[in-house]
């Protein structure tokens, strides 16, 4: 179990690394016109602090397990990415975009599972 909890929290950091540093190097307008028009209804402040939590959150998956340090971070980032889901989701589901919606779930449920694990019995 222990193997395929850093298989799901490495997928899941590359998703969330790439998705953030995309948010935080683009501008918003960029942002709009690749697809996401959910950040019309968000301030360039916001994206930029959905993005610079998304890479915190990937950083949080893996760096404390891998060095040692505070290992009762991947579990909190994994629920506080789970938690960018969930509101990712509603914010989705306001929106009529249910391919999104079901990304969003997907990804919320690898994130919880996660956090399941390593709060769990397979903690570090």
């Amino acid at each position: 179990m222990n193997v395929v909890l850093w298989i799901v929290a490495g997928v899941l950091a590359v998703a969330f690394l790439a998705s953030g540093l995309m948010k935080l190097a683009q501008p918003k307008k960029k942002i709009v016109d690749s697809g996401m028009g959910w950040a019309e209804d968000f301030s360039d402040g916001a994206v930029k602090g959905i993005g610079a939590l998304e890479v915190l959150g990937a950083l949080g998956l893996i760096l404390p397990a891998v060095f040692d340090i505070a290992t009762v971070l991947v579990p909190i980032a994994a629920t506080g990415l789970a938690l960018i889901m969930l509101g990712a989701a509603v914010t989705h589901a306001r929106r009529k975009e249910n391919q999104m919606v079901v990304i969003n779930v997907v990804l919320l449920v690898l994130a919880a599972f996660v956090a399941w694990g390593r709060f769990g019995e397979w903690s570090f």
